[in-house]
């Protein structure tokens, strides 16, 4: 099939390099000239493990195609994604559909014969039916049908996400669309991968369901994780505890510095503006993005606490060393990510920050300029009152704790992800502090 992806950011890219793996020919469209200049050079706009390969294979296979053309690219098209952003807007945290429309518009202009066009991107109910009413402005004489395909791809395994999915969501009632999906996705029909076909706008409803239930586990976690200290429980045998009851499973119950990232943040606050338009609130979900918000700045102070201080009596002009700046390993993504509030809780109180993170130090600098950036872990804490593991990063998980103590001027661990075993981190000569245990 010929497939055209609007949008070549981390869902676009993805989607057109797995898609075209598949067997399908795929043009991937971008405003940006210099994303698609790097792109056919072979460089990729995100890190994600194993897309810079696949996308070689495919581009050299002849299946996968860039280009800032979209009017080409639709023209002849069996189907059309559209992949751009739909960031939360400035003022109300309602998501920005303007992209969305944008391309929608486009396309209509481009199209050459009967298509079916499907938003990938994480757009709120009834969304669908607005593009829906642009085809039917601007187009004539052809045969368009939209269709709501969200995506379910964790940062740092979205390849996998993609070929191994837990399930396949497809909204559409018109017939002609759902073979022309069966046939996108026959390949992983074929496995057995299973496809859900809905109402669009339970399928658009689906995606921010998801994402706030998860969002909805990490949160629950991480207040027991504070009872736990409060009481002297620890918080990994608890999440063991209930994880190994199927009705909950253990997923997502690690407790840590709070959730951030491209999608939870973003998609929980509209999904609340979502509720607040229906008049039918959700006071799960508001609690959680009030609990999340607080929980990282409280973080900051447990750093602050750890070197003995309370606000900035005590700790001015310390140094702490921060390992792990992205909101979670195997990404460069700084949406978001707990380090921000972290970092400048202790900047506030007058700390100097030494950071280190495997792959996001470049987008950090533009967002953290006040910190000092350093060439690996070991670097970074040389010299340090307390060294922070913010992301659990693997190269974090193996350090030699006899020589990170030794290279510190105190030797003050704090454990935001529970990585070390205390046990082991006091043998080294630590202080140590965890979350809930």
């Amino acid at each position: 099939m010929r497939i055209t992806m609007i949008g070549s950011g981390y869902v676009g890219l993805v989607s057109g390099a797995c898609f075209s793996d598949f067997g399908h020919d795929v043009i991937c469209v971008d405003k940006d000239a210099s994303k698609i200049a790097a792109l056919e050079s072979g460089k990729m706009p995100i890190f994600e493990p194993g897309l810079d390969k696949l996308v070689a294979a495919n581009v050299a296979a002849d299946r996968l195609k860039f280009t800032t053309d979209l009017k080409s690219a639709v023209a002849g098209a069996d189907a059309v994604f559209i992949a751009v952003g739909t960031p939360s807007r400035r003022g109300d945290g309602h998501a920005d559909l303007s992209y969305v429309f944008a391309a929608s518009r486009e396309i209509a202009e481009a199209i050459t014969g009967p298509i079916v066009i499907v938003t990938k991107s994480t757009v709120p109910v009834g969304t669908g039916d607005k593009v829906e009413d642009i085809m039917r402005e601007l187009v004539e004489g052809h045969e368009v049908a939209i269709v709501s395909n969200p995506e379910f791809l964790r940062e740092g395994a979205a390849i996998g996400d993609f070929k191994r999915p837990d399930r396949i969501v497809i909204g559409t009632e018109d017939a002609r669309a759902m073979q022309v999906m069966r046939e996108v996705y026959r390949p992983l029909y074929l496995n057995h991968s299973p496809i859900l076909f809905t109402g669009r706008r339970t399928a658009e409803l689906i995606k921010y369901a998801a994402n706030a239930f998860l969002a909805t586990k990490i949160t629950f976690i991480n207040e027991i994780a504070d009872l736990c200290e409060a009481v002297g429980a620890d918080v990994q045998d608890v999440s063991r505890g209930i994880g190994l009851d199927n009705r909950i499973g253990p997923k997502f119950l690690h407790a840590g510095p709070g959730y951030g990232g491209s999608c939870f943040p973003k998609d929980t606050l509209a999904l609340l503006k979502t509720s607040e338009d229906y008049e039918t609130p959700v006071r799960i979900v508001e609690a959680v993005v009030q609990v999340n918000d607080n929980r990282k700045r409280a973080m900051g102070r447990k750093v602050i606490k750890a070197l003995g201080g309370t606000g900035s009596d005590g700790v001015k002009g310390k140094t702490v060393a921060v390992l792990g700046l992205t909101f979670k390993p195997n990404t460069d993504d700084m949406r978001d990510a707990p380090s921000l509030s972290i970092v400048q809780s202790l900047l506030d109180a007058g700390i100097k920050v030494r950071g280190h993170d495997p792959e996001g130090m470049e987008p950090a600098k533009a967002l953290m300029p006040d910190i000092t950036y350093c060439g690996d872990a070991y670097d970074a804490v040389a010299g340090a009152d307390a060294v922070v593991i913010v992301t659990e990063w693997d190269i974090y998980r193996a350090l030699d704790l006899k020589r990170v103590a030794a290279a510190m001027t105190t030797p003050v661990m704090v454990d935001l992800r529970n990585v070390y075993p205390p046990e082991d981190a006091a043998k080294a000569g630590f202080a140590y502090s965890s979350i809930g245990r």
